[in-house]
């Protein structure tokens, strides 16, 4: 019996999953998103511009809203602080909301649904449920 194909990700969402990589990375290791950005991009051996390019633009504009994006984040999310969220999760919230709050180009619901699928191939069970309904706040929020 042959195989299925193996079903390719969409450009977008690997270019989520890269940005979510340097993310991710930044905060563990404490150093400066934009910093550890420059690293990764010296790794890739051939970046394809339609993954990096997006990717890119999602980490310096996380970088640049970083305190006004945690501050939402925060104040939605019920019961828990930043700090106790497992990385991925913070860092995920972190991508859909720039797209949110600074992407007019994609549909609120594609950013949530994006981040809550990405929640679902990397972290807790419970992640997906738990960005989803985080995002969903914020995201009437953002369109009062």
């Amino acid at each position: 019996m042959a195989e299925a194909p193996k079903q390719q990700m969409p450009a977008r969402r690997k270019a989520r999953k890269r940005a979510l990589d340097v993310l991710y990375e930044a905060d563990l290791r404490g150093r400066p998103p934009v910093e550890v950005l420059a690293g990764y991009i010296e790794r890739i051996e051939k970046p394809r511009p339609e993954h990096l390019g997006y990717a890119v633009s999602l980490v310096e504009g996380v970088a640049a809203h970083l305190d006004r994006i945690d501050e939402l984040i925060a104040s939605y999310a019920e019961g828990w602080t930043l700090e106790r969220m497992p990385v991925i999760d913070r860092n995920l919230a972190r991508i859909a909301v720039y797209e949110l709050l600074y992407h007019d180009d994609i549909d609120d619901a594609v950013a949530i649904s994006e981040a809550v699928e990405l929640a679902r191939q990397m972290s807790t069970d419970d992640s997906p449920r738990f960005l989803n309904g985080i995002l969903g706040r914020i995201a009437d929020y953002a369109t009062r």
